[in-house]
């Protein structure tokens, strides 16, 4: 057998298991995986500015593309725990990552090294599995283990670390017998199937609850087929938003406490009867268990099967991938369907688009400084159907929820639970590389794009276009929401009068930081906006700069300071702030207008 270094080893096992792309930033403890990763040349490398941005830019790589799994790697120490984040939102959000740290070298840890930290302990809450290698001839398995861990059940991250002397250790290993191990995945059975729509048929206003099990499964096809044939409205949420297209005459909305549809609310509450797939009754879908449940019934078919009765107990539980549960799903409906043993489902699903015709929400507002919601009224209208959003947390990304529209999966790349700020520009840049001709349209509050705005500079160097709009309102805008219920506005202000602005800036001088200076000194491109006829100029203006330098590029929106974003305590408790829609006019660009006759 071929003798190598046990570096060597990791990156053939590597790219025997499907790995071309890696994010990280180099260091002394990781430098024989450097070089390995070097001399094999077949696995390549984007230089992150922060490690907390590799692994977000991992997640991003992985959420774009269907079978993509990540690899951030980073040096020993800090690196490890500033990749924690990342690692959290992956394993939140069943996303499969590599991490991958080098370690002081055996002899030293424990022993208060320098920058020798238990990043194996510290990071198993946030894993599917983390392990410190302490034999390099464990490497090669040990790698395999990874990727099978990662891809099997529901998926997840996986923490490797690896001693700087188990790098650089001589082992044996024959890569070209090498063959990933086969992942596991439950399969639901033809009983357990046939039981779930045989309930769906006793309803009389059943809904199909989508979760993003099926974005992660690759079921998306699937579940419309299945919707189709039983004629059932599907709910997404939020982390599935994508599987069906909201165009769809079955696609009723989304239901939660801030981003959610007034129609999906309605229609939930309006329901008897849900079939949840891969999704995991998260809270702010929910509402209280109390409010959500009462007077329906529920099947819940989940990949893992300790989130079966984890939230609430279902009426019936189904332990499977989302992909094997709906192949059978639709199976059994369209024999069915084709026998004439399906129910007539035509008036419930007119009630459900009745509601999302006429339930909306004002976007047509003509205010300066610009209203959010008209900000996103310019969206729909000057990006097509096959844009793919990139969001994570904050009012930006609530009321993005609540007028965007998404028509395919893994069209909006959303960090669900953990919804750490700054993922967004990483994320962007792990989603551009994955897919190289992907119209990219990133969002951010301007709060979240200043948490590491230094990784622009990355889509500059590696040239990673894409268009970045900030709404900026210098707030910390949700969080000052939420203060209202506390009668304070304390310690959210991030306006201020900045000193370097000229005697021609506009309201931008007393917003505090001039994005557009930052952007531009990171190699990147900005245009900023003050008005609705302002921004299709600045859309097209953009896709030119994207084009000519091949960098991203920021538009920077300035909003009105204070906006209050519908949400609530409760589904059927939303405080809507803002003046709601009383007809189309004032909501435009609502999908009803274009679907509904």
């Amino acid at each position: 057998m071929a003798k190598m270094t046990a570096a060597q080893a990791a990156v053939l096992v590597m790219e025997k298991e499907g790995v071309t792309q890696a994010f990280g930033v180099p260091g002394a403890a990781i430098n024989p995986l450097y070089s390995a990763l070097r001399k094999q040349g077949t696995i390549a490398h984007i230089l992150a500015r922060h490690v907390e941005g590799a692994s977000h830019m991992a997640e991003g790589y992985t959420r774009a593309v269907a079978g993509n799994i990540g690899v951030c790697i980073g040096t020993s120490g800090p690196a490890g725990t500033d990749m924690i984040t990342g690692l959290y939102s992956a394993s939140a959000d069943s996303i499969p990552i590599l991490c991958i740290t080098g370690q002081a070298p055996r002899a030293r840890i424990y022993k208060e090294d320098f920058q020798a930290v238990d990043i194996e302990s510290i990071s198993k809450p946030v894993t599917k599995w983390s392990v410190t290698v302490r034999e390099p001839g464990q490497v090669p398995q040990v790698f395999q283990q990874a990727f099978h861990i990662m891809r099997s059940g529901r998926p997840g991250p996986v923490l490797i670390d690896l001693p700087f002397d188990v790098q650089m250790a001589q082992i044996e290993f024959d890569i070209d017998t090498y063959e990933p191990l086969k992942p596991y995945k439950p399969a639901a059975t033809r009983a357990q199937i046939e039981k779930a729509i045989s309930m769906l048929n006793e309803a009389e206003r059943p809904l199909i609850v989508a979760g993003g099990g099926i974005i992660n499964a690759d079921a998306a096809d699937l579940l419309v087929r299945f919707a189709e044939a039983t004629g059932v409205p599907v709910i997404p949420t939020l982390m599935a938003w994508g599987a069906i297209p909201d165009d769809h005459p079955l696609m009723a909305g989304m239901c939660g406490l801030q981003t959610s549809h007034r129609y999906g609310n309605a229609t939930m509450l309006a329901s008897d009867f849900v079939l949840g797939i891969g999704n995991r009754w998260a809270n702010r879908h929910t509402g209280s268990v109390e409010v959500y449940t009462k007077g329906r019934k529920f099947v819940h078919v989940d990949i893992e099967p300790t989130q079966i009765g984890r939230v609430f107990t279902p009426d019936f539980g189904i332990v499977s991938d989302a992909k094997a549960a709906l192949e059978l799903f639709v199976e059994v409906a369209e024999e069915m369907k084709a026998k004439g043993q399906l129910p007539d489902r035509g008036g419930w699903a007119g009630e459900c688009r009745q509601r999302k015709k006429t339930m909306l929400r004002k976007t047509n507002f003509a205010d300066v400084p610009m209203k959010p919601q008209r900000v996103y009224q310019c969206m729909n209208n000057n990006f097509s159907h096959d844009t793919c959003y990139v969001s994570t947390i904050g009012l930006s990304q609530i009321a993005a929820a609540q007028f965007l529209h998404v028509y395919n999966p893994r069209h909006w790349i959303n960090c669900g639970q953990a919804g750490p700020l700054g993922w967004t520009i990483s994320a962007a840049l792990g989603v551009r590389a994955a897919d190289p001709t992907r119209k990219i349209v990133a969002l951010s509050g301007d709060y979240d794009f200043q948490f590491m705005i230094e990784e622009l500079a990355v889509g500059a160097q590696f040239k990673l276009p894409y268009i970045h709009i900030v709404v900026n309102n210098s707030y910390l805008g949700l969080i000052r929401q939420s203060q209202r219920g506390f009668e304070m506005d304390y310690c959210v202000q991030l306006g201020f009068d900045n000193l370097n602005a000229g005697p021609d800036a506009g309201i931008e001088a007393s917003y505090g930081v001039d994005h557009m200076k930052v952007v531009e000194g990171l190699g990147c491109k900005g245009i900023r906006v003050y008005k609705q006829a302002e921004m299709q100029p600045a859309i097209q203006r953009a896709e030119q700069l994207m084009a000519e330098y091949g960098v991203p590029v920021v538009i920077e929106v300035m909003l009105e300071r204070v906006t209050n974003i519908a949400m609530g305590t409760e589904i059927d408790a939303i405080n809507e702030f803002e003046p709601l829609a009383e007809g189309l006019e004032d909501a435009p660009t609502a999908v009803a207008a274009a679907m509904l006759d």
